[in-house]
């Protein structure tokens, strides 16, 4: 067995495949709560499902991983022959998966460290990287943890929603910011903000809004070299047209990735979610 330091994330950094295969990232999954049944993201539930269930206005929740499924995870992982462990989750204001990843880690069988990036979706994958990254050349668990922690203090995350309707039913808004985007006509743009998620700007419409998220993205690149996530849920040719535009635009732009959420995610914000990563290299 090979001895090496390990990184556990959780299904909402939405890492593609090939890269967590690349990288041994362990991924722990959310549940989706779907018509009664508790469904895993990632494998038992499509975005296309969710999709169609949010707009019949079927009532969809989520839940975190349980302290066993973390557990076991980390005793997979310590068998496999890694003497320590790095599980970086997202946001602790979001979910409650950063409280079970750190119940589990006292009865882990090797040294885990549980990390709270702040983050979600690419935002969380590119710290997830960047600490496989320095695993990779040797680095200890403490290396691992400053790597990702750098990247999460160099990446931003903003997004368009059509409503923050499914965001305030999900508790991930309050009212009063709700209320910033529920006049007539009024497209709301978000960013994530000390690991919340909150009013950036509003515009009048959809058009003008993904224009000016454009424009916010290539005002935080600037020339530097950066990595850029574009991701949607049930809006694939915004977000490809988008990613087009960025890449054109971005003179620093090394990675460029293309996707959709996932129904954990996709549960919050509702279709027509348009959200672009910035994590500077």
């Amino acid at each position: 067995m090979s001895r090496h330091v390990a990184i556990v994330t959780d299904s909402t950094a939405y890492l593609p495949p090939r890269t967590t295969e690349r990288h041994g990232i362990t991924t722990v999954p959310l549940t989706v709560v779907l018509g009664g049944r508790a469904l895993e993201e990632g494998t038992e539930i499509s975005t296309r499902s969710l999709a169609q269930a949010l707009q019949k206005r079927r009532p969809v929740t989520t839940s975190r991983p349980s302290p066993e499924l973390f557990a076991e995870t980390y005793r997979k992982v310590a068998a496999s022959g890694a003497t320590g462990i790095v599980s970086l989750h997202l946001s602790a204001e979001l979910s409650g998966t950063y409280d079970a990843a750190v119940l589990a880690a006292k009865e882990a069988p090797v040294p885990v460290r549980v990390v709270d990036t702040g983050m979600i979706a690419m935002a969380l994958g590119f710290c997830a990287v960047a600490a496989a990254e320095a695993a990779e050349t040797g680095g200890t668990v403490d290396d691992a943890v400053t790597a990702a922690e750098k990247r999460a203090a160099d990446t931003s995350a903003y997004f368009y929603v059509d409503t923050l309707e499914y965001l305030r039913r999900g508790g991930r808004i309050g009212a009063a910011q709700a209320l910033f985007g529920s006049a007539l006509a009024v497209k709301p743009l978000l960013q994530l903000d000390d690991g919340r998620i909150g009013p950036l700007e509003k515009v009048r419409t959809a058009s003008r809004a993904i224009a000016r998220l454009e424009e916010i993205v290539a005002e935080r690149a600037g020339a530097a070299p950066v990595d850029i996530a574009v991701h949607h849920l049930a809006a694939a040719d915004r977000a490809s047209a988008l990613a087009e535009r960025l890449r054109a635009r971005l003179p620093g732009l090394a990675e460029l990735h293309v996707s959709e959420v996932g129904a954990v995610i996709g549960a919050h914000t509702g279709p027509g979610l348009l959200g672009v990563v910035v994590s500077s290299r």
